[in-house]
């Protein structure tokens, strides 16, 4: 192949590059235009997207910091095992040298019957009449071993040592018996219930308003190519094509899902930083999610965006479909 005809291939290349991005940035500007042709229906739709990220949004934050709860409460609840108060040294080494042993076992601390006894009169240091009780009792606190397990629901192997551990066996404290189950633990299970409650009353809503907010995109790109049906079937005689004609509709939708995000994200992380004091004050925790989307908020707006942009384009593509009959 000469020379002369390598050039002439190459311009034409370049020709046919330039006219591409020309009508990419003319199908632009006709989708900004559109856009803010109909104030109403452009505020409307702009609102609904804004509910549905915004849903979409709270239910994922909801559920970080519903598990992340459950975990720091899973790391506070330990189970107890009372001794009698005159176990001797050599017992308590033992109990704990086998506790440690089990798979189970995360950490294991002995509490004797004096730290109890100091632990107690500090905890109650502001109510003289429990100290005057404390004082005036007879009867010693028990030696307390509280184990932490890596799974608070698996109480199998703790449970076997206890009734087959014979050290352990002659030293338990028959007026106290072990906590292998208590209200924390079901504190915990109810937490756990609520969490999966949460996650699908979010799920459920966000697929509502994900449907609702694809109907009202659909919707407002119906009625603008109903009032553009004449310059529509004019742009079909002079020879347009179907994605020149569907371009700026997409740009359209997008521009509905961009300014959507942006908003919801806003809303987002201020109605979480609003509530984080209160949350807190609560026991809930909600600063390792407050921290994260902070840290990380140009990833969370692009995922914003880009699952408003998802929902405008496919309803846009549905839209121009059925009514544009390309």
């Amino acid at each position: 192949m000469s020379k002369r005809k390598l050039d002439a291939k190459a311009f034409a290349q370049q020709k046919r590059n330039r006219r591409q991005w020309l009508t990419f940035v003319r199908m632009c500007r006709y989708g900004v235009n559109n856009f803010s042709r109909n104030a109403w229906l452009t505020i409307a739709a702009t609102a609904v997207m804004t509910i549905t990220l915004l849903v979409v949004f709270t239910t994922l934050a909801a559920r970080n910091v519903l598990l992340d709860t459950v975990s720091v409460i899973r790391d506070n609840v330990d189970m107890s095992i009372y001794v009698v108060n005159d176990v001797k040294e050599d017992d308590v080494k033992a109990i704990e040298s086998g506790l440690k042993d089990l798979n189970t076992v995360k950490a294991v601390q002995y509490i004797s019957p004096e730290d109890a006894r100091e632990n107690f009169a500090q905890a109650n240091s502001g109510d003289a009449g429990v100290l005057n009780a404390l004082n005036e009792a007879t009867n010693s606190f028990p030696g307390t071993f509280r184990v932490k397990l890596t799974d608070i629901n698996d109480t199998t192997q703790l449970q076997s040592f206890v009734k087959d551990n014979e050290t352990i066996k002659a030293n338990l404290d028959p007026n106290r018996k072990p906590s292998f189950a208590g209200d924390r633990k079901s504190a915990i299970a109810n937490i756990g219930r609520w969490v999966g409650f949460a996650e699908r009353a979010g799920l459920v809503a966000s697929v509502v308003f994900v449907a609702i907010s694809s109907l009202i995109v659909f919707n407002t790109i119906r009625m603008a190519i109903f009032n553009r049906k004449d310059e529509i079937q004019m742009m079909k005689l002079i020879g347009a094509d179907g994605s020149f004609i569907r371009g700026p509709f997409l740009v359209e939708a997008v521009v509905y899902g961009f300014i959507a995000a942006v908003i919801a994200t806003i809303l987002g992380v201020v109605l979480l930083q609003a509530s984080s004091e209160k949350l807190l004050s609560y026991g809930v925790s909600v600063q390792s999610t407050l921290e994260l989307t902070t840290t990380y908020i140009g990833f969370v707006v692009l995922g914003m965006i880009f699952l408003g942009g998802l929902i405008g384009v496919i309803s846009s593509l549905l839209a121009t479909r059925r009514y544009l009959k390309i």
